[in-house]
């Protein structure tokens, strides 16, 4: 069974509360004020059966120009509106602003009702529906039933009625969303129950025991009991007017405006990218930054609309704007919203959500105007493209991009598995789902292989760049999880190449020039020369006039090679020494069992100097191990 919300529209005193009383025996004028002035300030409820059991939930709301924010939230998520004509005035003031706000909310269906037939004539009730046959030209209720009703005499309500049957059978079903939205339009305690939330369920399901999440607050709570037209039920679904209490959630933290949905389902914002309809009725241009009242869900938050691509807008006009607000909101794409000027207050234009989490635009800037305006034509795939690719190296997450483009679970993976699969989006945390842009990640190989190039051309002689020096050449916002990620996916790819911690370009070689090679050979010569006994590497550089980063650098390539061992800092020794002694060590070893220091000494006849660097050495290189002032073989030790 399709679930439907009707909501009245029209002027002040023109019957709204009269006729929903006449036709469900309810009176939504629940407030003692609004019984004793006779007019309706809150937004009132009911409901009613109808013949094939279709069970119709029914918002009421204020028709007085001081509460049109009030009619706003009411208009939320309804699919059907009864715009109410009072036969005896016609049109009047708030019946133009409530059509205007119902068509910038995206409201398709509807009827209009004359009430209070009984007051006037047939002469001039035929003027009134000239009147209203002008009033609906070239607006959704053009075409739609007009029935002529009395709640006094109650003359028309079966038709009425009936009307209402006939179009929630012509009204399709909601595409059903697998994000639950409740939007908060009233908040109150009751005894024995706690704090208890109503609105209209604008999308998912909502159930006993789930755990929701209040926006933009971010409380948590559990769902304690659920109510569907006065009846309890387990869950709540897309289209029905629900009533929620709580567990240990305090009234006080609770306002109209905010919306309930699943923990971190939602992202607050306090920009927003839409598409804006300047209101034809209006008597002169929007200017850019003018101060507005942002009625979006059942929230109404004051804010600036930027102009992206114009200096004003005309009457009648449409633009791409960026709304910037003084509180943050928690939108998904093409939800509706209404804007009213700051003052005096009126409603003046409305539109849909492009972007729900945009960054912050410059205006005239062509390439955020090309990017909206494809977003705003180009079918979800291209747009979760334009979306990853203008987030650059953040990505986007999965429930990020169900924000953005309003799709269901099921949608979202099968497009987002089309694009992983075709390459044209690269998965960066499988945890999160988070996804890049395949550019991104192109740009930012190529951008590691410019800073690998530059750093070979500087540093000839060295094997590779220190991966975490590597790494520190890109902004902090580039996660290590993600460089380490590219850095995999470039080696996977044969662009580079990774010995320990150092990469290096695929086809990097170190070569040695003719200059560097005489330098090389001179310090290879001072090390086979000098046997156990060394100089510090600074005194060779010293006497043989050399710039320190330089012959470091040849030092290291020789390390490399294998033809010098380093046993501690700046003290060298040639490899082949370094072995013929090993040879020695392990012989003394295995007939003696142990080698102490003073030993060592003798074997050598080498000071403390080089004694306990060289000891040291071949504990590190697991030919001894150290057993208090004693070496031993280590096992598996061999020549």
């Amino acid at each position: 069974m399709k679930e439907i919300i009707l909501g009245t529209a029209g002027h002040i005193d023109h019957g709204k509360t009269s006729l929903i009383k006449a036709i469900t025996g309810i009176n939504t004028d629940r407030l003692k004020e609004e019984q004793e002035r006779g007019i309706t300030i809150e937004l009132g409820f009911a409901s009613i059966k109808l013949s094939h059991g279709q069970h119709l939930g029914i918002v009421d709301v204020p028709g007085h120009e001081k509460f049109v924010k009030n009619m706003v939230a009411g208009a939320t998520g309804i699919d059907l509106v009864a715009m109410i004509i009072a036969a005896d005035e016609g049109v009047m003031p708030q019946t133009r602003e409530h059509l205007d706000i119902c068509s910038l909310l995206g409201v398709q269906y509807g009827l209009v009702v004359l009430t209070k037939i009984d007051m006037v004539d047939q002469e001039w009730l035929d003027l009134v529906l000239e009147d209203v046959m002008e009033f609906t030209t070239d607006t959704f209720l053009e075409k739609a039933p007009i029935v002529q009703v009395s709640s006094t005499t109650r003359e028309g309500l079966s038709e009425f009625v009936k009307t209402l049957e006939q179009l929630c059978a012509s009204i399709p079903s909601k595409l059903q969303s697998g994000l639950m939205r409740l939007p908060v339009d009233r908040v109150f305690s009751m005894k024995g129950f706690g704090t208890v939330i109503t609105g209209s369920l604008i999308s998912g399901r909502i159930r006993t025991d789930d755990v929701i999440m209040l926006y933009p607050s971010g409380i948590t709570s559990k769902v304690r009991g659920i109510q569907v037209h006065n009846q309890s039920v387990e869950a709540a679904f897309s289209g029905q007017r629900t009533a929620v209490n709580f567990q240990g959630l305090d009234r006080a933290v609770v306002k109209r405006g905010d919306v309930l949905s699943g923990p971190h389902d939602l992202v607050n914002s306090y920009m927003l990218d839409a598409s804006f309809d300047y209101l034809a009725s209006n008597t002169r241009p929007l200017k850019n930054r003018a101060k507005i009242r942002f009625h979006s869900g059942t929230s109404e938050i004051a804010g600036l609309i930027i102009l992206l691509e114009k200096d004003v807008l005309k009457p009648g006009e449409t633009g791409l704007v960026q709304i910037r607000l003084d509180q943050p909101v928690s939108l998904v794409r093409d939800d509706r919203f209404v804007t009213r000027a700051y003052s005096p207050v009126r409603t003046i234009g409305g539109g849909k959500i492009i972007n729900p989490v945009p960054q912050k635009a410059r205006r005239f800037f062509m390439e955020t105007i090309t990017h909206l305006n494809q977003l705003l034509t180009g079918p979800r795939e291209d747009n979760i493209l334009l979306y990853c690719h203008a987030a650059e190296h953040h990505g986007l997450s999965f429930k990020e991009l169900k924000l953005m483009t309003n799709l269901s679970e099921k949608q979202m993976e099968a497009v987002i598995g089309g694009l992983l699969s075709r390459q044209h989006l690269i998965q960066t945390d499988r945890e999160q789902r988070v996804y890049m842009h395949h550019a991104v990640i192109k740009q930012l190989d190529k951008d590691i292989r410019i800073r690998l190039e530059t750093y070979h051309h500087k540093n000839p002689l060295r094997s590779g760049m220190p991966k975490e020096e590597l790494k520190s050449k890109f902004p902090a916002y580039l996660s290590g999880r993600l460089f380490n990620l590219i850095i995999e996916r470039m080696i996977k790819e044969n662009h580079i190449k990774q010995n320990g911690e150092l990469v290096h370009l695929h086809d990097h070689q170190v070569v040695l020039a003719v200059d560097t090679t005489a330098i090389s050979n001179k310090i290879s010569s001072i090390y086979q020369k000098s046997g156990l006994t060394p100089p510090y590497f600074k005194d060779i550089c010293r006497s043989l006039k050399l710039e320190t980063v330089r012959a470091r650098d040849i030092l290291g390539l020789l390390v490399k090679q294998g033809h010098i061992i380093k046993a501690k800092e700046d003290l060298y020794f040639n490899t082949d020494v370094i072995k013929n002694l090993q040879i020695k060590l392990i012989e003394f070893l295995k007939k003696n069992g142990e080698i102490t220091p003073p030993e060592f000494k003798k074997m050598t006849g080498l000071s403390r100097k080089y004694l306990i660097p060289l000891l040291e050495y071949y504990d590190s290189v697991h030919v001894t191990i150290r057993i208090g002032d004693s070496r031993k073989l280590r096992k598996g030790s061999s020549f």
